[in-house]
Order: C-alpha cells, then sequence, then structure tokens
C-alpha cells in the first residue's frame, strides 16, 4: 500500500528531484509536504478508500492524537491506510 502513498507524495511535492521512500518524513524539519501539502494527500487517499469501500478517517481526534506515529514517515501512513482499510473489511 506505500507504493500508494509514494505515487500521491510524488505527486504533490514541489521539489521533484527529492527521492521517495518508505522513510520519506511527512512531518518534522524534513518534511516534504507543506501542511496544504499533506492534507490534500489525506483528501487524495479519503478518494482512494471510497474507491475500496471504506473510509480513511485521518481527521478524527483518535488520528489526531496519533499524529506523530501515523504520519511520520510514508510506511507509517500507508500501514495506518491498510489497517483501516483491513478493519473495515
Amino acid at each position: 500500500m506505500s507504493v500508494l502513498v509514494v505515487h500521491h507524495v510524488r505527486e504533490l511535492m514541489k521539489d521533484k528531484n527529492v527521492l521517495i521512500t518508505e522513510e520519506t518524513s511527512l512531518i518534522g524539519d524534513s518534511r516534504v509536504l507543506d501542511s496544504l501539502g499533506l492534507v490534500e494527500l489525506c483528501l487524495r487517499l479519503e478518494d482512494e478508500a471510497t474507491e475500496l469501500g471504506f473510509e480513511f478517517d485521518w481527521a478524527s481526534e483518535s488520528a489526531m492524537s496519533r499524529n506523530s506515529s501515523m504520519f511520520r514517515t510514508v510506511s507509517s501512513l500507508a500501514a495506518e491506510f491498510e489497517s483501516q482499510q483491513q478493519a473495515k473489511s
């Protein structure tokens, strides 16, 4: 599932020369997206989730309380997306 997140991060990045890996930071000083880009990424993942038949919950109080782990890297966001998908199945 991280391929999906990598794809959307790559499209939203301003600097297209940065290599995106599963450990690429989404928050903090070394992040590759600004806050608007991170919101856009989550909205895109919401759309992907709808197509897959579940609701991606990235804005709830419980999701935000876990933001340091959920939004830390591409792989942590992908893992949360996949976890929510499996929970809804």
